[in-house]
């Protein structure tokens, strides 16, 4: 038993005990730094006394970046406290629960760099199968290297901000010339994304891949295929992905994760020394994406090629050092079935085959006004489900010029 009084809060729940992930909670004093509770919120402030001067300094701000800064030995010792507050059987003094669904989430953390990467196999088949017609689908250093890109970090909004169309040149086969306009091939991407803590640095081993990464949420990388098709030609994509990244406003903990650690596939040849991982950094993450309420895929973060820690090892092994509140992304999270495809690029094979929504209407691409909701799920310690918090976002109309 604990002083929670809230059906979600147990250990079959996303949101038990076991998973404790950390937001930033709009309120009427301002943002405030709380885990969630099941259907509820523990902002922390209130219970600052409870947690000792130094661990209450870096939970009583407006945002995470204190705590991403401390690093993996304040984590955990914070992890445990919490822990045992929250299953206690009476609560603290100046605790206060508050429904997560009368509140709004703010950016829970400063975001530093931001890169992408482009780690499942069967998403870069696809997308060459589709793009590159009458080529090998993958690039020859594919199965060498993490392929990844640097995004644009000032575009990386949290869960519930609206997205407008963007607009970008375009280029349709057969046109002389190409077009300006809002793009039509607005897609989303399902991924899962990494925020970075501790120490500042570079050249980080696969080993101490868990002592730079704070937490995992779900990322939606918003994309315009048409634009991209187009400006992608020798490099990579630029107006088509810099407008808009969702990211989810519950980041789960890193050592929430522990039970779902799994192995990625062997390599196909010998890997440079940097990318061998000497203990598994796959991760069995189970998402779920949603358009307007239709189940549209269900991707399986375990059938990605290559693990988070080595794209963290190949991020810094030039000199880059990664840095507290630095985002990586895994690309899109897609699986060998149709059902297990992470965006619509693949669901729909490139707008030839459209997909049905529940209330009758089909898509190739998306629309305005609709909603796409990714969610996620992971195995947690005896038996139970590990939450990874939604990342949802609405498609607007393209802002006027």
């Amino acid at each position: 038993m604990t002083w929670i009084e809230d059906a979600e809060f147990t250990p079959d729940k996303p949101f038990g005990p076991q998973t404790l992930p950390y937001g930033v909670l709009v309120t009427g004093n301002g943002p405030v730094v709380a885990v969630r509770v099941g259907r509820h919120a523990l902002p922390l402030r209130g219970i600052a006394g409870e947690l000792g001067p130094r661990l209450a300094e870096l939970i009583s701000g407006d945002s995470l970046d204190p705590l991403l800064a401390a690093g993996r030995d304040a984590w955990r010792e914070l992890r445990e406290r919490l822990t045992g507050i929250v299953t206690a059987d009476r609560a603290p003094s100046g605790a206060e629960l508050v429904r997560t669904d009368w509140h709004t989430l703010s950016m829970p953390f400063t975001v530093g760099d931001y890169v992408d990467f482009f780690a499942s196999r069967h998403h870069a088949e696809n997308t060459g199968r589709i793009l590159a017609r009458g080529s090998a689908p993958l690039p020859e250093n594919w199965t060498h290297l993490p392929v990844g890109y640097h995004g644009r970090s000032g575009t990386v909004h949290v869960s519930g901000t609206d997205v407008h169309r963007p607009s970008g040149q375009r280029k349709a086969a057969g046109d002389a010339h190409p077009a300006f306009g809002p793009t039509r091939r607005l897609d989303f991407e399902a991924e899962v994304g990494f925020v970075c803590g501790g120490e500042a640095a570079a050249q980080i081993p696969t080993s101490e891949f868990a002592d730079h990464v704070f937490g995992v949420a779900l990322v939606n990388d918003w994309s315009a295929r048409d634009v991209q098709a187009w400006e992608s030609k020798p490099l990579g994509p630029f107006l088509a992905k810099s407008f808009a990244t969702s990211i989810a406003g519950w980041i789960t903990p890193l050592e929430a994760l522990d039970e779902a650690r799994i192995a990625v596939p062997p390599p196909e040849q010998p890997l440079q020394q940097y990318l061998v991982e000497h203990e598994p950094w796959g991760l069995d993450l189970r998402l779920e994406v949603r358009c307007n309420e239709t189940l549209l895929s269900q991707p399986r973060f375990a059938d990605m090629y290559w693990s988070p820690a080595q794209q963290l090892a190949h991020m810094t092994v030039g000199g880059a050092p990664a840095r507290p509140g630095d985002l990586f992304a895994s690309g899109t999270v897609s699986g060998p079935e149709r059902d297990q495809r992470g965006c619509l690029l693949e669901l729909t094979w490139g707008g030839s085959d459209p997909i049905t929504l529940s209330d009758g209407e089909q898509r190739t691409f998306l629309q305005d006004g609709d909603r796409v909701t990714l969610s996620g799920s992971a195995p947690g310690p005896g038996g139970s489900v590990v939450g990874l918090g939604e990342v949802t976002g609405t498609v607007l109309a393209a802002a006027r010029r």
